[in-house]
């Protein structure tokens, strides 16, 4: 139960921090303490800048292969695994927010680029709930909405997070190959020329 628990609330973190929006970066780097209660610290130690910062864990790589799995199409309601995927090509599973500002601009900007992307499977996948992640393509890509190689997925049970990879930031981007292994993953923003050719090679 306690690991149900933990899972859960970093789902929660993750979908309430969303991804680097540059705002929260400007108010962050103004005042990272702002929201923060330093009353007890400020008890327990006469100086605020002696007390080291937390430890920070570090970010584990992603599964080396895409595992078991199960989500619901957002359209439909079905359920989406992963011996439905189309084989014999890449596979891109794109873990974001429906609010991200980043996650709408790379998908604004794949959406332009469609026909480079026409034969790659992309997998759009959120623990949002259905009802925010069902206008996402119809309002930022367009292009992308009703293709046959390209789904909006629902995580339910939170089982991106659990068996793929706790990203630090959305967008979240897996490039996997056709034989299903790891090709190259990064987090955040990243140009969409760079973008395009990782989902490619």
């Amino acid at each position: 139960m306690k690991g149900k628990f933990s899972i859960l609330s970093l789902a929660i973190a993750l979908s309430v921090a969303a991804c680097n929006n540059t705002e929260s970066n400007k108010n962050q780097a103004a005042d990272p303490h702002a929201d923060h209660d330093h009353s007890s610290q400020a008890e327990a130690s006469t100086s605020h800048a002696q007390t080291p910062p937390p430890a920070q864990p570090e970010e584990q790589d992603p599964t080396a292969s895409i595992p078991e799995f199960k989500f619901y199409k957002v359209k439909s309601g079905f359920g989406y695994e992963k011996k439905d995927i189309p084989s014999g090509k890449n596979t891109v599973f794109i873990l974001f927010d429906p609010s991200c500002g980043h996650c709408q601009q790379e998908t604004q900007a794949l959406a332009k680029n469609y026909d480079k992307i026409k034969d790659i499977n992309i997998l759009y996948i959120s623990m949002n709930d259905p009802g925010l992640m069902v206008n996402f393509l119809p309002s930022f890509g367009k292009e992308l909405d009703g293709k046959p190689n390209v789904e909006v997925l629902y995580d339910r049970n939170q089982e991106f997070i659990r068996k793929f990879h706790i990203p630090s930031m959305f967008p979240a981007n897996y490039v996997y190959g056709a034989d299903g292994s790891l090709k190259n993953h990064w987090v955040g923003e990243k140009g969409i020329d760079e973008i395009l050719t990782a989902f490619v090679q």
